[in-house]
């Protein structure tokens, strides 16, 4: 199960960042509930394996093309950010005190915390793009203008997956001309 769990992840995030033209420096949020990958609902059965399968599929990805990694914790952490601190830095977030548990935070984001360089917490982030597993709902960790994406993977493990990138608003009129590299 892990290993398919790992490369469905891995898919799933192939599929946004060729979609969303991402590149180094970029942010990229992730809202998972292992408890949905394994079929139950959310924050009765965490489980650090599903979490480390997700996070051994997505991570490498991201960190090879110098794109930070954004964990959103469950609500029991009022769905806190774990990420870098160079990302929180950037985006001159302050970071809170808060270590996520499996049943405080969340699994994905406890394995978040306890592999990256150098964690922390933060209230909130502007994520260029993300991957909501389960329907945790990462739509306030996106920059404001959202745009769904269709991926090639549905599901990870039973919980579904849906892939999200962000674009810059359209001001004016009908006279607007706009840049197509900005959509």
């Amino acid at each position: 199960m892990y290993e398919e769990i790992k490369e469905q992840a891995k898919q799933a995030v192939l599929d946004i960042l060729g979609q969303a033209g991402l590149g180094k420096g970029a942010v990229f949020v992730v809202g998972c509930s292992s408890s949905t990958v394994a079929g139950y609902s959310f924050g009765s059965a965490s489980s650090m394996e599903i979490a480390q399968a997700i996070f051994d599929g997505i991570y490498p990805e991201l960190k090879c093309r110098g794109i930070y990694l954004a964990a959103q914790c469950c609500e029991h952490l009022n769905r806190a950010i774990i990420t870098e601190r160079a990302a929180a830095e950037k985006q001159l977030r302050e970071e809170v005190n808060a270590v996520p548990q499996p049943k405080a935070g969340g699994s994905f984001a406890t394995i978040t915390y306890n592999t990256l360089e150098d964690p922390v917490a933060v209230e909130h982030i502007k994520a260029d793009a993300g991957m909501d597993i389960g329907g945790v709902l990462i739509g306030m960790h996106l920059k404001e203008v959202a745009v769904p994406l269709t991926l090639t993977v549905k599901r990870i493990g039973k919980a579904s997956v849906t892939g999200a990138r962000t674009r810059a608003r359209f001001i004016g009129g009908e006279r607007t001309h706009y840049n197509d590299k900005m959509k």
